[in-house]
């Protein structure tokens, strides 16, 4: 599932190509079945929430668009090829196009369900002045595992699989640690890290958590096999203690931790 850094980045993009211009827009796929009402309309803006993103047309319609765990839009210049059945929703200007390809959820949503569904996330660490006790007072209280918490999106917006688990191994936090067992000083050292972290992956566009003096190659520029401490390798050393790197499931997703420096 595309986390936060790339539903920003995406938002950016299409701020640069498509906001300002009077827009063609269709469903090649026909489930959009909205996208006549808008076809040939203004793209006011284009913005991202977690792992959410809103296209706002004028009249205040939104598009409401999550990629859920195979979505993907693919942007390009014109011209654009004949569209593939997935396509649910084609953006297009004279200069560049946007297909969004099998998401989960593509919807037009007035002003008022943008707002409710906003007020069901937590704080985005993407977004300028969000709070970071918002989220603490629902760790602090719960006795879920803090590697299910920063899954949660009513907790924390846009953090997905990799995030969470490289934000607990950089935190030396065990993930099965109940929240309301973490220290609040814990808690800001891993919003600080998503902070910095994730906004180098929307510039990036890749996740990259690992320290120069961690990875096999010395690289200022992580290889993919140097790019995290935990994710995807399980069995293999750990970068740190060399204990090997354990697996399993939680939160319908693959965990993955050093029993040895997370504890």
């Amino acid at each position: 599932m595309p986390e936060g850094h790339t539903i920003h980045r995406i938002a950016r993009e299409h701020r640069a190509h498509f906001v300002g211009d009077d827009i063609r827009v269709s469903s090649p796929q026909g489930r959009f079945i909205d996208a006549e009402r808008l076809d040939g309309r203004s793209l006011r803006s284009v913005e991202a929430y977690g792992k959410h993103l809103f296209y706002e047309f004028d009249g205040r319609r939104y598009v409401h668009v999550h990629l859920g765990l195979f979505g993907k839009v693919r942007t390009a210049a014109q011209p654009a090829p004949s569209p593939v059945s997935t396509v649910r929703m084609r953006l297009a200007v004279p200069d560049w196009y946007a297909d969004l390809i099998g998401p989960t959820r593509c919807q037009l949503i007035d002003g008022d369900q943008r707002t409710m569904l906003l007020a069901r996330l937590g704080p985005d660490p993407l977004r300028r002045a969000q709070d970071p006790e918002r989220a603490w007072r629902r760790i602090a209280k719960s006795s879920q595992p803090i590697g299910a918490l920063l899954m949660d999106q009513s907790v924390v917006a846009g953090i997905g699989n990799v995030y969470r688990a490289e934000f607990l191994f950089r935190a030396r936090l065990d993930p099965f640690r109940p929240g309301v067992d973490v220290e609040h000083e814990q808690w800001l050292g891993i919003w600080q890290d998503a902070l910095v972290l994730m906004r180098a992956g929307v510039k990036s566009g890749r996740i990259v958590t690992t320290e120069l003096a961690d990875r096999e190659h010395l690289s200022r520029i992580a290889r993919a096999t140097d790019a995290h401490y935990v994710y995807g390798r399980t069995g293999m050393w750990c970068r740190r203690c060399h204990t090997p790197i354990r697996s399993t499931e939680m939160a319908g997703r693959n965990l993955y931790w050093c029993p040895t420096c997370q504890q």
